[in-house]
């Protein structure tokens, strides 16, 4: 069957024509929307086939209404022969990232390898606590483990097992632990995150040969792994759910309330469900009737990250600077804005009266040397 005559297909321009779908891909003002309907039009490419590059309405503009990756939409007035199409609507979001910008994601798989480069643990407690952050279920796997020992392998998973989370150790080479991760990413749409260089695009292509994603090296010099993906993308696993590939990152910020910081740590969660602090505020720190105990071992990184988060959230350590060097500037109808504040005598020019009065200063001078 052509594509003219395909039933209930409209030409661009036409009324009442419109399919539901999800967003794998935002790139600037334009959408991939994977529709859900398959489109039989005798083409052994049934990505391309069930793919349209989408905008967005200028009523969704007007609202405010944003789209992201893994969205579900309405497109109205598909272009089937141009493979063109409009968003119209957006429906309600089940979950909601910032960073990275996805919607609808079930679950987030943390992707760190056991060597070039090794696991850093307080990077890695990072990644834990930005995930903890959104209340999904939580997935490690460690990569490259054809390059250190099974003692190695062993030791890392028995250590993220003690602070609550379950790791698979992964081996590309031997195809270790695929089998694993393939069953826990079935059915769901994930958010697959970690580090760059630790093998997240060459775990993509074995799990989904056809895309052969661009992969990296790692530093030499850094011993950092160089950005490939440049930005959030889903794709069709072969056993059924969404994979989403996003950025690398080495440093994940942690904009939270020091007060929430404990929560995050399912360590001290497990020790406050058997018996509570004195004080409903403790920071589990050196206050007196805290119960935790101090001997588990990311208790140093519990302290260090405290003591970071608490030197950014606290607005008096920063007030005074920022009053000094800033200045509030009052724009078109009423709007006020920060702006720096430019050091005085230094980039200030002199007045039109300054340069007068110095003029008539000198001519004095002149003229009272001049006098007998």
């Amino acid at each position: 069957m052509s594509r003219k005559t395909m039933p209930g297909s409209k030409r661009e321009g036409s009324n009442g024509c419109s399919r539901l779908g999800t967003v794998t891909a935002v790139q600037a003002n334009f959408y991939q929307v994977r529709l859900d309907d398959p489109l039989d039009w005798g083409s052994e490419d049934l990505e391309s086939t069930n793919s349209l590059l989408c905008t967005r309405r200028a009523l969704l503009k007007k609202l405010g209404q944003s789209v992201m990756v893994g969205d579900r939409v309405q497109v109205e007035d598909p272009d089937w022969t141009g493979g063109r199409g409009a968003i119209s609507a957006v429906l309600t979001r089940q979950t909601m990232l910032a960073r990275p910008p996805v919607a609808n994601a079930t679950q987030i798989f943390l992707v760190f390898s056991l060597a070039q480069p090794e696991i850093d643990p307080l990077q890695l407690t990072r990644f834990l606590l930005t995930a903890q952050q959104t209340r999904m279920q939580i997935g490690v796997g460690l990569s490259k483990a054809d390059l250190v020992p099974e003692a190695v392998q062993r030791d890392w998973c028995d250590r993220l097992q003690q602070w609550g989370y379950r790791a698979i150790a992964l081996s590309l080479v031997n195809e270790q632990g695929l089998g694993e991760v393939q069953e826990q990413l079935q059915g769901q749409l994930t958010v697959l995150s970690g580090p760059s260089g630790v093998g997240k695009s060459s775990l993509i292509n074995h799990l989904i040969p056809h895309l052969n994603l661009r992969t990296g090296l790692v530093s030499q010099r850094w011993h950092q792994g160089r950005h490939t993906t440049r930005h959030t993308e889903l794709f069709n696993l072969p056993q059924g759910g969404l994979l989403a590939d996003t950025p690398g990152f080495n440093q994940p910020d942690l904009p939270i309330h020091p007060g929430d910081l404990a929560q995050l740590f399912p360590e001290i969660q497990r020790q406050l469900n058997h018996q509570s602090c004195h004080f409903n505020d403790c920071q589990h720190l050196q206050e007196p009737g805290c119960v935790l105990d101090k001997g588990w071992e990311r208790y140093d990184h519990y302290v260090q990250l405290l003591e970071e988060i608490t030197a950014q959230y606290d607005p008096s350590l920063h007030s005074g600077r920022e009053e000094s060097q800033t200045k509030t500037k009052v724009r078109r109808h009423g709007k006020q804005e920060r702006e720096p504040r430019l050091e005085q005598k230094k980039y200030r020019r002199e007045s039109r009266r300054s340069q007068h009065q110095s003029l008539a200063d000198l001519y004095a001078e002149e003229l009272q040397q001049d006098r007998p």
